[in-house]
C-alpha cells in the first residue's frame, strides 16, 4: 500500500509541475484575437503593438515554466546551488512589459494607466509563483572543505553514468542480467541520494562513483555492443559473474551508508578490477 501511495504523490508532483504555468499561455489568447482583427483591418500600429505583446507574454511563459522546473529539481535536492539564470524573474519581467503593451497598444489606455496595469502584472506573478531559488542549499560547515561545485560535479557526473547505465539496460533481453541491473541501478541512486545528504568523505565516495559506476557503465554498454554483434555464451556467463560481484558491492556500500559508516572500498575496487581483467569484459 505504500508504494501504491508514493506512486500516487510522484504522479501527482509530476502533474502539478506539467500544470504550473499554464495560465500564463492562456494570457495571451485574446491578444492573439486583437492581432488577427488588426491584420485583417490593415492597422500596422496595432499589429506591431498586438505582435510584441503576444511575444513577450510566451516568452515569459516559457521563461516561468524552465523557472518552476529548476526550482523544483532544486527544492527535491538536499545539495544544490541556485539556477544560474533567474528564469522566473525574466518571465515575471516579460509578462509585465506585455500588459503594459497591451494597455497602451492594444486597449489604447493612457502610459499612467498601462503602467498601473503592469504593476498589478508584476505582483501578480510574484504572488502566484514567487521568485527564484538564490543561495547555496545544505553543505554543512562541518565538511566545508569541499566546496558545493565540487560535491555537485561529482554527483552529477555519477547520476550520467547511472543514466547511462539505465539505458543501456533497456537493450538487454537476458531477464536475471536486466533485473540484476535494475537492482544495481536502484542502489547506485540511493548511493548518490545518501553522499548528497552527507558529502563529509567526498574523496572516497569517488572511489565509489568512479571506479565502480564507470566500470559498470563501461561493461554494460560493451556488452550490449558485443550482444548485438554475436551470440557468446562465454560472455554472457562473464558478464553475469561480473554484474553478481558489483550487485552485492552496491548493496553493502548502501547498507554501510545507512548505518553512517565510511565507504570501504579499498580492497573490493583491486578485487572487482582483477575479476574485470579475468573476466575478459575490462
Amino acid at each position: 500500500m505504500q508504494i501504491d501511495i508514493n506512486w500516487w504523490k510522484q504522479k501527482k508532483k509530476e502533474a502539478d509541475l506539467a500544470m504550473s504555468g499554464i495560465l500564463l499561455y492562456v494570457l495571451p489568447l485574446p491578444v492573439l484575437g486583437a492581432l488577427i482583427v488588426a491584420l485583417a483591418k490593415g492597422d500596422l500600429s496595432a499589429v506591431l503593438g498586438n505582435g510584441i505583446a503576444a511575444i513577450l507574454f510566451y516568452l515569459g511563459a516559457a521563461s516561468m515554466r524552465r523557472g518552476l522546473a529548476l526550482e523544483d529539481d532544486y527544492e527535491n535536492r538536499s545539495l544544490a546551488l541556485p539556477p544560474k539564470i533567474p528564469f522566473k524573474l525574466l518571465g515575471t519581467i516579460a509578462v509585465t512589459a506585455a500588459v503594459a503593451v497591451t494597455a497602451y497598444y492594444g486597449v489604447g489606455h493612457s502610459i499612467g494607466i498601462s503602467l498601473s496595469f503592469a504593476v498589478g502584472a508584476f505582483f501578480g506573478c510574484f504572488l502566484t509563483y514567487g521568485l527564484d531559488p538564490n543561495s547555496k542549499k545544505g553543505l554543512n560547515t562541518e565538511y566545508a572543505y569541499h566546496t558545493h561545485e565540487e560535491v555537485i560535479s561529482a554527483l552529477r557526473g555519477a547520476t550520467s553514468l547511472v543514466d547511462q547505465i539505465e539505458a543501456s539496460n533497456v537493450e538487454i533481453q537476458n531477464q536475471e542480467m536486466h533485473e540484476r541491473l535494475e537492482r544495481i541501478v536502484a542502489h547506485a541512486r540511493k548511493i548518490l541520494k545518501l553522499i548528497e545528504e552527507d558529502p563529509r568523505d567526498l574523496r572516497r565516495a569517488r572511489k565509489f562513483l568512479n571506479t565502480y559506476l564507470e566500470g559498470t557503465q563501461r561493461i554494460t554498454e560493451g556488452y550490449v555492443k558485443m550482444a548485438q554483434q554475436t551470440r557468446n555464451e562465454l560472455l554472457a556467463e562473464n558478464f553475469r559473474n561480473v554484474l553478481v560481484t558489483i550487485e552485492q558491492v552496491f548493496e553493502e556500500q548502501h547498507n554501510k551508508l545507512l548505518e553512517n559508516e565510511a565507504l570501504d572500498l579499498d580492497v573490493k575496487i583491486e578485487v572487482l578490477q582483477t575479476q574485470l581483467k579475468k573476466e575478459g569484459v575490462m
